[in-house]
């Protein structure tokens, strides 16, 4: 493990892991397919590890740890072994008529040592999902844990550093002057994790160096809720999608735009969600977190005082414990929505209908995810196409994050690049493009001199 103390070895650790990935050992696919079985082996083996480490950073009951991380990794890896052979295969596309005889390829290749700096809200799952992907791609990896979830990064490293040599999967600790040691090092490649201002760091260090970055944000992921909808299953499943790990999540619901014809049966319906959730004293229940450091605990609890409190609002400094809240009559210029909440308040917006709903979410920076609740196609429709978001769900709320058929990733300040399934290969990759050309048939026509070529060469590239 590299501390602080010992930041000037970045700069080995790095060489070694160049040199090994320089010496295409992570080339063959049988190599990749080998690693990410040996990965899931350790998962699997440390599952109660990583249980016990979770509830000690976040509060997290067994069977959210593993929904949340755990269960995301095992499709992921079971997806990748699945199609990373057709997904190494160079791939064969249409070639002109001015370049016959010959054919066109795509070639996937690894980009090389990839730098990863992961969060502490979903600190497993965040840390092994790129490095999935960076290995099935052919990179090699150095891992940097959030200092914020440290019982989770101590086992992210064990686990890791009993599996593969440092010079293929490496992790470092530390804080932030340990990211800055990190970034201020040439990489092949960057993926990060976290919040949009850090991320404008991280971006600004890559850039110093041409580096390709991938940046995971967040922002203020909206919900609107029609009229015609079902207004049991849209509270239940909106609760649940921002109370999920204290509303620590980059695409929870951060607040709900709702017509105002069933605004008050829709909170209703949350606090009946949340009573059958929790129960009537969620302080108690086993199945909901607390907020990760002393530092976010003071922030929410000056959100807080933004609106009125119509659920909930109760908290304990001690245990960095704050409640499920639900509120209303929130300020719009509030600091309330203009940040992302990231914790456990709600705040409850009216609308008179969807037009207005949509303007709302176009006059703010496009978010990374979006959520409309509506039995009506229509308006279903509507809300897709005129928006501008990450990714979107119909009538439920972050469950698109567990198909790894669908691309995850933001957009403008929300992120940029994508991962998950075949995404996260490409975001590791680089696709070179070949034209492969036989000796035979040289055609004089390309060569000089060109007087009186130029209507041959009109048709070939197609023109009259």
């Amino acid at each position: 493990m590299l501390q602080p103390a010992e930041l000037p070895s970045v700069a080995s650790l790095l060489q070694r892991q160049r040199d090994f990935f320089d010496s295409e050992t992570t080339r063959p696919l049988a190599w990749r397919l080998e690693k990410l079985k040996a990965l899931e082996k350790a998962l699997r083996a440390n599952e109660a590890r990583f249980f016990t480490a979770l509830q000690a950073d976040l509060g997290k009951s067994e069977l959210e740890a593993f929904g949340t991380e755990l269960g995301i990794l095992y499709g992921e890896l079971a997806h990748v072994r699945k199609h990373l052979k057709r997904w190494t295969q160079p791939r064969k596309v249409k070639t002109p008529l001015l370049l016959q005889p010959g054919t066109s390829w795509l070639y996937p290749e690894p980009l090389g040592v990839a730098l990863i700096i992961a969060p502490w809200n979903y600190p497993v799952q965040l840390s092994f999902g790129p490095l999935i992907g960076a290995l099935a791609a052919g990179c090699t990896a150095v891992i940097k844990p959030s200092e914020l979830a440290p019982a989770s990064a101590k086992v992210i490293e064990e686990v890791l550093s009993s599996v593969f040599d440092p010079s293929y999967v490496a992790v470092v600790q530390g804080g932030p002057e340990t990211s800055q040691a990190l970034l201020a090092e040439r990489w092949d490649t960057i993926f990060f994790t976290g919040s949009p201002q850090v991320g404008v760091k991280v971006a600004e260090a890559a850039a110093r160096h041409l580096t390709p970055v991938t940046l995971e944000l967040g922002g203020k992921s909206p919900c609107y809720v029609d009229a015609n909808t079902d207004i049991a299953t849209t509270g239940r499943r909106i609760a649940w999608a921002r109370f999920t790990n204290a509303g620590q999540t980059c695409v929870a619901v951060d607040y709900v735009l709702v017509d105002r014809r069933v605004k008050d049966r829709l909170v209703d319906s949350i606090r009946a969600a949340l009573g059958e959730f929790y129960g009537a004293h969620p302080e108690k229940s086993p199945d909901y977190g607390r907020i990760v450091s002393e530092r976010h605990f003071r922030r929410l609890e000056g959100l807080k005082a933004h609106g009125r409190v119509v659920h909930g609002g109760e908290s304990d400094a001690g245990s960095r414990y704050i409640a499920p809240t639900v509120l209303e009559d929130v300020p719009l210029q509030s600091p309330l929505m203009q940040e992302e909440i990231f914790g456990p308040l709600l705040p409850i917006i009216p609308v008179g209908d969807v037009e207005e709903a949509i303007r709302f979410v176009r006059e703010r920076p496009r978010p990374l995810a979006l959520y409309v609740f509506s039995k009506n196609a229509r308006v279903q429709e509507r809300v897709l196409r005129g928006t501008s978001s990450g990714g979107a769900v119909v009538n439920d709320a972050m469950m698109h994050l567990a198909n790894p058929e669908l691309p995850f990733g933001g957009v403008g300040t929300s992120g940029l690049g994508r991962y998950h399934g075949q995404a996260s290969f490409e975001c590791f990759s680089h696709t070179k493009s070949v034209l492969k050309k036989p000796f035979a048939m040289d055609v004089k026509v390309r060569y000089p001199p060109y007087a009186g070529k130029l209507p041959m060469f009109r048709r070939l590239v197609g023109l009259s």
